[in-house]
């Protein structure tokens, strides 16, 4: 009987033994197999393992890619306009060995610290080495590419890749912005000016150009009616010729007609004239023809 909570504590320990000497690496994660502090192995592939238990023990480390937030720091461009910038580092663990020899026991936060460091370091450098404008227009991702490269070199010693810096927020402190504000503001009415000034000057230029040119259209115009004009008199000119070849006697008759016509229009025409005037050659004789035959 009393071999039987003997076998049961065997049975017991020999499972703890079992259970202490498995572990199980996640696809999400890599391992080191520590023994008395050195690393004796290192897993990063899913799957069942075994270890020596009490002896050694597992350290477990994120393989997904991990985020750090630097805080909104006050930098000076070569300018000297203070900007408050705020940026985010995106780096995963290539090397778990090195990682384990450079934070220690410290592990992803001890991480975190050195990588929020370095990258300040390489902001105040890079964004001191320009001017506010080259930081708060298109030149930014430039910028920031410099920055990654400094920081993938800083962050080989800890076994690391950077994948990405990246600016969240360049904004001016919150007394100088008024300031800004007003010389930006000043500065575009400035240019508002500038542009209409040469919008009017352009204006002009069309202006004086389509007045020229209806001008010298008009003076086409008028040269070709007045050359018409003369065609159709010189033609008119020549049928009175021919009309006055043939029949003398009715080209006088229509002239006449014309000159009455002419001369009695309006509403008020007196004449003073005698009645024997050759005037009226014409109304004197009952046959329609001059009185003078």
């Amino acid at each position: 009987m009393k071999k039987l909570p003997i076998l049961a504590g065997v049975a017991v320990a020999a499972v703890f033994l079992f259970l202490s000497s498995i572990y199980i690496v996640d696809e999400r994660e890599q391992v080191l197999i520590l023994q008395f502090g050195d690393v004796k192995a290192t897993r990063t592939e899913p799957g069942l393992y075994f270890k020596i238990p009490f002896i050694q023990e597992v350290a477990r480390y994120d393989d997904r890619i991990l985020s750090v937030d630097i805080d909104a720091k006050e930098i000076t461009p070569s300018d000297d306009r203070r900007l408050i910038v705020d940026a985010f580092v995106r780096y995963r663990i290539t090397d778990i060995t090195q990682f384990r020899k450079a934070v220690g026991v410290g592990g992803i936060n001890t991480a975190n610290q050195r990588v929020e460091r370095f990258v300040e370091t390489a902001l105040r450098n890079v964004l001191g080495s320009v001017d506010s404008a080259a930081i708060l227009s298109g030149e930014r991702a430039v910028l920031m590419v410099r920055i990654r490269n400094i920081a993938i070199g800083e962050a080989r010693d800890l076994g690391l890749q950077i994948i990405d810096v990246r600016i969240k927020r360049a904004d001016l402190p919150e007394q100088n912005l008024a300031a800004t504000f007003d010389r930006m503001r000043a500065e575009r009415i400035r240019e508002a000016t500038d542009l209409r000034a040469r919008g009017n000057e352009a204006a002009q230029r069309v202006l004086a150009l389509a007045a020229r040119r209806a001008i010298e259209t008009v003076s086409v115009a008028q040269r070709d009616a007045d050359i018409i004009r003369g065609e159709a008199d010189a033609e008119r000119n020549a049928i009175f010729a021919e009309a006055y070849g043939r029949d003398p006697e009715f080209f006088q008759f229509y002239r006449s007609l014309s000159a009455y016509e002419a001369a009695l229009g309006g509403n008020n025409s007196s004449m003073v004239l005698s009645p024997n005037s050759d005037f009226f050659n014409y109304f004197g004789s009952p046959n329609g023809r001059s009185a003078s035959e």
